[in-house]
C-alpha cells in the first residue's frame, strides 16, 4: 500500500485533490508520511518534530507494523512533549477511512480525530494490549458513509505527558473496503543492522559473573549461555562493533556454576566474543555510583535500562525492591527483574537479578527463567503458607508478574529472596491484560490480584481476582477506566483507623477513593484525583509494611545520556489521606528516613522581606545535592520564583499554582520543598498535596546558586532552608 494508488506520479505525501468518481473502488491515499517534511499539514507543539520519524525513536520500545520507512511518531525526546498535526481539508469520497495506529493509551489525548464541520466525529488511539506493548501499529477503520460528500480534516493529537503519552500513525487512505487487522508480530531482535553470525565459545566459570562489553550505539545480537544441557541465559545484547567502541561492561550471574564450563553463543564480532570472561568482580569504566549522572539519593540500578518498579515488599528487616531491567543495553529490551534490598528504603544493595526472560519451550532451563519476557508485577509474603511452599522457618516471598503471551505467573523464594523458582503451574491467570498487584485481604482471609484487563463489554479496566492458595484464581469484578500497573490499598483518614478509605489507581497514578469488600471496589465520587505530575509512571507500594505505612515508588522516566545505566526512580513517598476543603484527598510526602542524609548547618533565611528594593535572597552553594524547604506569606506579590542552577520553580499567588500544579495557599501561606539530585529534582507542595518529578536542565553540573525572588510586589519569607545532602551510596 506504500504508493499513491490513484496518481502514481504524484508525491505520496500530498493530499489527493482530484479523486476518482464517487463509487470507484480505487483507494485515495491521504498520506503515507514518506517524505522529508509534513508538507501542507499544520504542525503545532514539539511532539512531532519537523518531519515524520524514521521508525523507532531514542529510548522507545521498538516500533513495528508501520509501512515504508517513515511514520508519525510523537515519542520525540520521550513522552513529555505535546503537539498537534492537522491535515489540509479534503472531501470524504469513500465508505471508510483506513489507517495504521499504535502508541497511545490516553483516549482523547493521544489519538487521531476526524473533524467534520469543525467538530470531532470519530476518534481512535492505539490499543496498547499486545504482549509487547503498544508500539505495534495495526489497522483501524472508520465507517464514514454518513459523511460522504462533506469536507473534513484529520488531527493527530498528543496532549499527554505521562507514560504512553505518544501516538504512532501511518498509511491513511480513503477506501470502499475495510483493512483487515494484522496478527501481532513481536519486534524483531535486530534493531539497527543485520546481526553477526553466531560465534560459539567455551568459558571456564571461575567467578560469580560472566562479563561482556556493551556499546550505547551497538549492534544488537542474541546471546545464549548453557551449562551442560541447561539453558542459563537467553537475551539480546547491544554488542560493540569493535574493541574501540566499548562504552561500558555488564555482567550476568553465574555464581552457582563455578568450576564448570559454560557454552556461550553470541551474535557478535569474533574480537568482541574474545573479550568475554569469567570474574568475581564487575568491571567499571567509571567510578561505581559516582558516575556524572548517577542519582545519589534516588535508587538506580548498577547497569542497563530500567522501567517499572516491581515486587515491592518487606520481610524481616529488609525492604525488597525489584524493577524491569535490561541488563545488556541502555534501551528497553529483555525484561529481567533487577533486585535490591534495604534496611531503610534509602540505602540499597543490589542483589542477583531475580527473574530472567527467554526460557521458551526449553524443558531444562534455569529455575529463574520465565517462558518469555518478565513484564511488571508485584510481591508479597505468604505469612500463612497458603501456597504450601514454605520450608523451615523462613516465610515464602512470592512474586506475581506477567509472562508475556502466557498470562499472570508466579515465582517464589524460601531463602529471603536470594534464589527464586518459577512455579511449574504457571500461568495462574490467563486474560487480555498485564501487571498484577498482589495483596492479602485480611477480613476475608484470601488473596486479591488487581490487574489491568480489557474486555469488549467493559473496555480498559482493573480486574479483581481472588484466591485462597495463590494457585487457583476466580474473577470477582471489574473496575472500568484504568490502564496498566494497578495498585490498591487502604488508608486511614486523618490518621483515624476507625475511618478509612480504599485507594485505587493505575500507571498514571490518578486515583479514586472508595470502599472495597475484598471482591468489589465501589468509588465514592466521579472521576479521579491527581497528586503526581511530570514523567512519573507505574508507581507501586511496598506490601507487608512493618509499621503500617503505605510507601510508594514510581518510575522516573528521565534519560541519563552516555551512562552505563538509564532511567531511575522517585524517592519513596509516604501516602496519607487528609480532609481538605475539597474533600478527602491523598498526599505524598518523602519518607522521614531521607532526612538522615541532610548535612548540618543549612543555608537559612527566616522572616525576611522580599520587596522591590530587596527582591532576592541568594545562597552560593557547592555540589548538586540539596533539600530545599520554603514557606512564604504572600503580601502583594504576584509570583515567587525559586532558582537552583538553571532550574526554575514558580508559585503563582494569583493563579494558586505551583508550576502547573493547582495548590491553594493556607492562611495566605504556601510551603514547598525541592529535592535536588544530579540528573533530576522532585517538587513537593503543600505538605504533599502535589508532587512533581522533573529532569534537571543542568543535569550533572554543580548548582552554584540557589535564589528566591518575588515578582509584582512583596512577600515574606517565613522560612527558607537549603540543606546540602550526602550520598546514600557512600558509607
Amino acid at each position: 500500500m506504500k504508493k499513491l494508488l490513484l496518481f502514481a506520479s504524484c508525491l505520496s505525501f500530498l493530499l489527493v485533490a482530484h479523486a476518482a468518481p464517487a463509487g470507484a473502488d480505487d483507494n485515495i491515499l491521504i498520506s503515507d508520511f514518506e517524505t522529508a517534511n509534513y508538507g501542507d499539514w499544520k504542525v503545532e507543539g514539539a511532539a512531532f518534530g519537523t518531519a515524520p520519524a524514521k521508525g523507532t525513536l531514542g529510548g522507545q520500545m521498538q516500533v513495528t507494523g508501520f509501512e515504508g520507512k517513515r511514520l508519525v511518531n510523537t515519542f520525540l525526546g520521550g513522552d513529555s512533549a505535546t503537539g498537534k498535526l492537522t491535515s489540509p481539508e479534503f472531501t470524504i469520497e469513500r465508505d471508510y477511512i483506513t489507517f495504521l495506529i499504535g502508541g497511545g493509551g490516553h483516549r482523547g489525548k493521544t489519538c487521531m480525530n476526524l473533524l467534520v464541520d469543525g467538530k470531532v466525529v470519530l476518534s481512535a488511539t492505539g490499543p496498547n494490549t499486545q504482549p509487547g506493548g503498544s508500539e505495534f501499529l495495526n489497522w483501524q477503520n472508520w465507517d464514514v458513509k454518513p459523511y460522504r460528500g462533506k469536507k473534513a480534516s484529520l488531527q493527530i493529537v498528543d496532549d499527554a505527558t505521562g507514560g504512553w503519552g505518544h501516538i504512532n500513525v501511518d498509511q491513511i487512505s480513503q477506501s470502499n473496503t475495510q483493512a483487515k487487522k494484522k496478527p501481532f508480530v513481536a519486534p524483531p531482535r535486530r534493531v539497527e543492522e543485520t546481526p553477526h553470525p553466531e560465534n560459539a565459545q567455551e568459558i571456564r566459570i571461575t567467578g560469580k559473573y560472566i562479563l561482556f562489553p556493551v556499546s550505547n550505539s551497538g549492534r544488537r545480537g542474541r546471546m545464549t549461555i548453557h551449562v551442560g544441557d541447561q539453558l542459563v541465559h537467553n537475551l539480546d545484547c547491544d554488542f560493540p562493533p569493535d574493541k574501540d567502541a566499548v562504552d561500558w561492561w555488564t555482567y550476568l550471574d553465574m555464581g552457582e556454576y563455578v568450576g564448570r564450563t559454560a557454552k556461550v553463543v553470541a551474535q557478535a564480532a569474533p574480537e568482541i566474543c574474545e573479550m568475554f570472561e569469567s570474574s568475581n568482580e564487575i568491571r567499571h569504566l567509571q567510578p561505581l555510583y559516582d558516575e556524572a549522572l548517577r542519582p545519589q539519593f534516588h535508587m538506580s540500578q548498577m547497569r542497563g535500562w530500567n522501567n517499572d518498579p516491581n515486587g515491592m515488599c518487606y520481610y524481616d528487616g529488609e525492604y525488597h525492591f525489584f524493577w524491569q531491567c535490561n541488563p545488556a543495553g541502555r534501551n528497553w529490551a529483555n525484561m529481567y527483574w533487577g533486585h535490591a534490598t534495604s534496611p531503610d528504603m534509602v540505602h540499597w544493595t543490589e542483589k542477583d537479578r531475580a527473574l530472567r526472560s527467554g526460557g521458551g519451550d526449553v524443558a531444562n532451563r534455569h529455575p529463574k527463567m520465565a517462558d518469555k519476557n518478565c513484564f511488571s508485577g508485584s510481591g508479597n509474603v505468604d505469612l500463612n503458607n497458603t501456597a504450601g511452599w514454605q520450608k523451615g522457618d523462613e516465610k515464602t516471598i512470592v512474586l506475581v508478574f506477567t509472562d508475556t503471551g502466557c498470562g499472570e505467573s508466579l515465582a517464589y523464594s524460601n531463602d529471603r529472596g536470594r534464589t527464586w523458582k518459577y512455579y511449574e503451574g504457571n500461568p495462574v491467570i490467563e486474560h487480555r491484560g498485564r501487571d498484577p498487584k498482589l495483596m492479602w485481604y485480611a477480613p476475608g482471609q484470601h488473596w486479591v490480584i488487581a490487574v489491568f484487563d480489557e474486555t469488549p463489554e467493559v473496555g480498559r479496566n482493573i480486574a479483581i481476582y481472588t484466591s485462597t492458595n495463590l494457585k487457583e484464581w476466580k474473577l470477582a469484578s471489574y473496575i472500568p477506566g484504568y490502564f496498566e500497573c494497578a495498585e490498591i490499598f487502604e488508608l486511614p483518614v486523618d490518621g483515624d483507623p476507625s475511618k478509612t478509605r480504599w485507594v485505587i489507581y493505575a500507571a498514571d497514578a490518578r486515583y479514586a477513593l472508595g470502599h472495597f469488600d475484598g471482591k468489589e471496589f465501589t468509588p465514592e465520587h466521579e472521576g479521579k484525583y491527581q497528586v503526581h505530575w511530570g514523567p512519573y509512571y507505574a508507581s507501586q507500594c511496598f506490601s507487608n509494611s512493618p509499621d503500617g505505612r503505605v510507601v510508594q515508588v514510581g518510575w522516573a522516566r528521565i534519560n541519563t545520556p552516555d551512562m552505563p545505566f538509564n532511567q531511575t526512580f522517585s524517592v519513596p513517598t509516604n501516602l496519607t489521606l487528609h480532609t481538605t476543603e475539597d474533600g478527602v484527598r491523598m498526599f505524598a510526602t518523602p519518607i522521614k528516613e531521607l532526612e538522615q542524609l541532610r548535612k548540618p548547618n543549612p543555608k537559612t533565611a527566616d522572616n525576611a522581606e522580599l520587596t522591590g528594593e530587596s527582591p532576592v535572597i541568594e545562597f552560593d552553594v557547592e555540589d548538586q545535592l540539596f533539600d530545599v524547604v520554603v514557606t512564604l506569606k504572600q503580601g502583594t506579590a504576584a509570583k515567587a520564583v525559586l532558582r537552583f542552577g538553571d532550574n526554575v520553580v514558580t508559585y503563582d499567588f494569583a493563579g494558586q499554582k505551583l508550576d502547573e500544579m493547582p495548590l491553594k495557599t493556607k492562611d495566605g501561606r504556601v510551603t514547598f520543598r525541592v529535592l535536588v539530585d544530579r540528573p533530576m529534582y522532585e517538587l513537593i507542595g503543600g505538605g504533599g498535596a502535589v508532587y512533581k518529578t522533573s529532569a534537571r536542565r543542568d543535569m550533572g553540573r554543580p548548582i552554584g546558586k540557589i535564589s528566591l525572588t518575588t515578582e509584582g510586589g512583596s512577600s515574606t519569607v517565613e522560612s527558607f532552608k537549603a540543606y546540602a545532602m550526602t550520598s546514600a551510596w557512600k558509607k
